[in-house]
């Protein structure tokens, strides 16, 4: 008896909680209102940092296009979709972040950071709509030069950045 109250009781409490209008959720992590009829667009995002690898506005942009393919079931369209990305890279710096010891002091470390401004527009839902910066960053060798690695610290950067801005809008987390 004891037992099928503790299984009578937790489902008339999901029944009831399910009737009472609680909005539904969806064990993946995204909203429940996105469904496969609503559209994506990503305008190219332009530069406006003093200095950025020039090709990086365009390989950011086509990663924000992936990114929504792959984790949505949303459709991509070219403009005007009903959720909307666009902006621009604001920020792009190497600063040197450690020191070796010893009598020389030589930089050990430098970081790459990026920073990019974006404007979400959602025709869903209009209260998940910002404007926000987003920064990421990564580290490397002082021994290597950056041109050597930074395709790839791009790639690790975009890749951080692209899940940030998918969290907070698609995801709304």
């Amino acid at each position: 008896m004891k037992i099928l109250k503790f299984i009578i009781a937790p489902a008339l409490l999901l029944l009831l909680l399910q009737s009472s209008g609680c909005p539904h959720y969806n064990f993946t992590g995204g909203r429940a209102d996105l469904t496969d009829t609503v559209t994506v667009s990503v305008m190219t995002f332009t530069n406006s940092a003093p200095l950025t690898k020039t090709t990086f506005p365009q390989t950011f942009s086509e990663a924000m296009r992936d990114g929504i393919q792959h984790q949505t079931r949303c459709k991509m369209v070219p403009k005007n979709g009903d959720l909307n990305f666009e902006g621009s890279v604001t920020g792009y710096t190497v600063t040197p972040i450690a020191v070796q010891g010893g009598g020389n002091n030589t930089t050990a470390l430098n970081r790459l950071t990026v920073t990019v401004n974006v404007i979400y527009t959602d025709n869903v839902n209009e209260k998940y709509s910002f404007e926000s910066t987003f920064t990421r960053y990564a580290d490397f060798p002082s021994s290597q030069n950056l041109s050597a690695v930074e395709d790839q610290l791009l790639k690790d950067i975009s890749d951080q950045l692209v899940q940030d801005i998918l969290n907070r809008s698609i995801n709304a987390w």
